[in-house]
């Protein structure tokens, strides 16, 4: 399978553009291995800076009913410019994640929390999070975390795997 739409300037990125190896992960911020893999992820970024990492919304609200939630209040987050220090906050805290639980990671965040609250309650960026749903569904994605490395799908069974994953498609 192949990713669709492909990696654009309109993804959320962590790491340099350009970077040998593109991962676009498609994410569910209540999935205990979504978490995993953002795990996996930090310790990578802490290793080497020749990856890039796209993230994308794919709240799988049957059996995470925060998960919806939780992505526009990434989105919110974004739109007062701190997307990856929510993503991080959200993940960190996949267990707390009620209305008053965001409103209190966008405090800390020094987010403006009046429009932060409004923007999640009016579902203001719920356009957004479906965008992504519907470019993981055109994508193949059926589950939570999905990886394309450089817009191809990566059989990843275990989170922890994707480093040794990843040397072998660089050899």
């Amino acid at each position: 399978m192949e990713l669709h739409p492909p990696f654009s300037t309109d993804d959320h990125v962590r790491g340099l553009r350009g970077a040998p190896m593109m991962l676009v992960v498609y994410g569910d911020y209540e999935c205990p291995v979504s978490a995993r893999l953002w795990r996996v992820l930090r310790e990578m970024r802490a290793r080497e800076a020749a990856v890039c990492e796209a993230f994308r919304h794919f709240p799988l609200t049957g059996v995470h009913p925060h998960s919806f939630t939780a992505a526009a209040a990434a989105e919110a987050a974004d739109d007062q410019k701190t997307f990856w220090s929510m993503h991080d906050l959200l993940f960190e805290h996949q267990d707390a994640l009620e209305p008053a639980d965001l409103a209190a990671y966008a405090a800390q965040l020094g987010l403006d929390v009046e429009r932060f609250d409004e923007d999640v309650a009016y579902g203001t960026f719920s356009d957004a999070v479906r965008a992504h749903q519907r470019s993981g569904v055109s994508s193949g994605v059926v589950t939570t975390p999905t990886v394309f490395a450089n817009g191809q799908l990566l059989q990843l069974p275990d989170p922890e795997q994707l480093p040794d994953v990843l040397t072998r498609l660089r050899s």
